[in-house]
């Protein structure tokens, strides 16, 4: 990937390991936009969008880039964006409509990707780092009880519920695993990493890749 012409970045993620911040914190200093499931859930919601609708604005070449810069802004500044897991979108055309949705964002500009089916959507798109972040279990249970205010069981619960759906979500669309390393160029381990290391490991591999 080089970071100098227009890029996208994925990062699939085991829930608790701190992979979301890492995204979120890769992109601020990249300087790009962040996009992630509870993003793309609001955006859906708020400009009713669906493949349908997404083919009809670009063929009459009109835009909602405008109005989801402003939007986007204030969802980012604002501390009412919903945790992972909160966000239920369950209709049959829902990995086409975030797929379409992605694509047309990024083909507005840079970005970095956080979710379950980012290497999905952009594995033929030109210039796309993919990255995988995953922890031991006792890391993952630790950081859900201390970012959730949860107990122990309740932490594993979690992690077994998500593991299982995300992984279910994959298989419904592709004959891979999100866990098939093949998938990526980079693949994390955050048990010894805080999320700052990790971007700084990520920049230098970046580096080294332009």
């Amino acid at each position: 990937m080089n970071k100098d012409k227009q890029f996208v970045i994925t990062i699939n993620r085991e829930v608790g390991s701190g992979g979301r911040t890492v995204g979120r914190l890769l992109a601020e200093r990249l300087k790009v936009k962040y996009f992630d499931k509870a993003l793309i859930a609001k955006l859906t919601e708020k400009f009713g969008l669906s493949v349908e609708e997404i083919e009809r604005i670009k063929a009459k070449k009109k835009t909602w880039w405008n109005e989801f810069n402003t939007y986007y802004t204030t969802l980012i500044n604002s501390a009412h964006l919903p945790m992972e897991g909160e966000v239920k979108l369950t209709t049959s055309s829902m990995f086409e409509t975030e797929k379409a949705i992605l694509q047309e964002l990024a083909r507005k500009e840079s970005c970095v990707v956080a979710g379950r089916s980012g290497f999905l959507v952009f594995r033929d798109w030109p210039n796309t780092l993919s990255i995988f972040i995953q922890a031991s279990m006792k890391h993952r249970i630790d950081r859900l009880m201390t970012k959730r205010g949860i107990n122990e069981q309740e932490a594993l619960d979690v992690i077994h519920s998500m593991d299982e759906s995300r992984e279910t979500y994959i298989h419904k669309y592709d004959d891979t695993s999100r866990y098939d390393t093949r998938n990526y160029q980079l693949v994390l381990s955050m048990d010894d990493m805080t999320p700052e290391a990790a971007v700084e490991v990520i920049m230098a591999y970046i580096s080294k890749m332009s």
